[in-house]
């Protein structure tokens, strides 16, 4: 049998050690590396190119959904699982269009983990059968939910609404992505006119909505 090596990106220092020791006990799985942001997590697949990333959706700074995106371009044969708490059809929908390969839910059995981890190491979806149910009409109905105005967004858009949303200046936020000022402005402007949301509680509420943060956040 050959090894499932597998990358962690979990936000939460004790989830995240709950779900690895699941994994160490999984016959024929070797976790290469654990991280708690979707931008560690882009830089820990290249580093250590994991067969599997296990990818929590709701991460600071980059969420999960923008980092499997990243994934998948940079590497198309790397398979993500996202991570999640939540059972709605609008993450399903946002998490198969960014091209994760399984759905799991994080207080899921360690049965059910090793059943995602080798369906998708196969080549096909793993979905979780509370959110299963969903997949047929996520594609049949392609109208738009919660998750729709975010197909309006570039992905550096929506990067800089998840970090207006997660409370950061302008300022911030050009330090953070290495862009100037008036760069991360034009952005925010941009955004908010395809959004058609004009102030900042209304684009944290969107933010919500979409799944970008968590409403403890």
């Amino acid at each position: 049998m050959s090894i499932i090596r597998v990358l962690l990106a979990e936000d939460h220092a004790l989830v995240r050690a709950g779900i690895r020791m699941l994994l160490e006990k999984l016959e024929g799985v070797e976790v290469v590396g654990e991280v708690r942001d979707g931008a560690a997590a882009v830089e820990a697949v290249e580093n250590t190119t994991p067969d599997i990333v296990l990818m929590d959706i709701a991460m600071p700074g980059l969420n999960g959904l923008d980092a499997t995106a990243r994934v998948k371009k940079a590497r198309p044969g790397t398979r993500v699982i996202m991570l999640s708490m939540y059972t709605t059809e609008a993450y399903l929908q946002q998490a198969l269009r960014v091209g994760a390969a399984g759905y799991l839910l994080k207080d899921a059995e360690r049965s059910e983990l090793e059943l995602a981890l080798r369906t998708v190491m196969r080549g096909d979806v793993y979905l979780t059968p509370s959110v299963a149910k969903f997949a047929v009409d996520a594609f049949r109905n392609q109208t738009e939910g919660e998750a729709g105005p975010l197909r309006k967004l570039t992905p550096r858009q929506r990067e800089i609404l998840q970090l207006i949303a997660e409370g950061l200046t302008t300022k911030d936020i050009a330090l953070r992505l290495n862009l100037s000022v008036r760069t991360v402005e034009t952005h925010r402007a941009e955004l908010m006119a395809r959004l058609d949301i004009h102030d900042v509680p209304g684009l944290v509420r969107l933010a919500i909505r979409a799944g970008l943060i968590n409403p403890s956040s």
